[in-house]
């Protein structure tokens, strides 16, 4: 049955590659289908890769290839909970690694411009908490590109 509600992502001409990248780094994600344009249009030609179904953690996603009109911004991004420092630092440098780029409080863009925030459970715990501990780990936060759990922890406990 497909989903009421899928994601579909922008690319210039490299959805399948993306796709089969995010299958391979995060779990419960896979590349579901291939399809093929029928014919010629303004992105490529009859027989090009139109379009790739695909799931991120679970999330249906449709990649287009639709050329290079629109760009990916940060104005989307996938937010990743992660358990642990492991956790954070694999998909972190699997992201930073295969030609992404570090930006600021979590938040770092794959080779395709596609914006992930790769935030650790105790950041969003502790700015749940609210008050003073939430203070303590939001200004943390902001001095970091990676997030760091141990200094979260330290600055949640003062």
């Amino acid at each position: 049955m497909k989903p009421k509600n899928t994601i579909c992502l922008w690319f210039d001409k490299d959805a399948q590659d993306a796709a089969r990248f995010y299958a391979a780094t995060f779990p419960d994600s896979q590349v579901t289908a291939v399809h093929e344009a029928p014919s010629d249009f303004p992105g490529g030609r009859k027989g090009d890769v139109l379009t790739v179904e695909f799931t991120v953690l679970g999330i249906p996603c449709l990649g287009l290839n639709g050329g290079p009109a629109f760009k990916h911004t940060e104005a989307f991004s996938f937010q990743v909970a992660t358990d642990n420092q492991e956790q954070t630092d694999r998909y972190w440098n699997a992201i930073v690694g295969n030609g992404g780029a570090e930006s600021a409080c979590g938040w770092c863009r794959d080779r395709w411009g596609l914006s992930w925030q790769i935030t650790p459970r105790v950041l969003t715990d502790a700015l749940a908490v609210g008050g003073a501990e939430a203070k303590r780990a939001f200004e943390a936060m902001m001095t970091m590109k990676k997030i760091d759990v141990a200094a979260i922890e330290a600055a949640r406990r003062g």
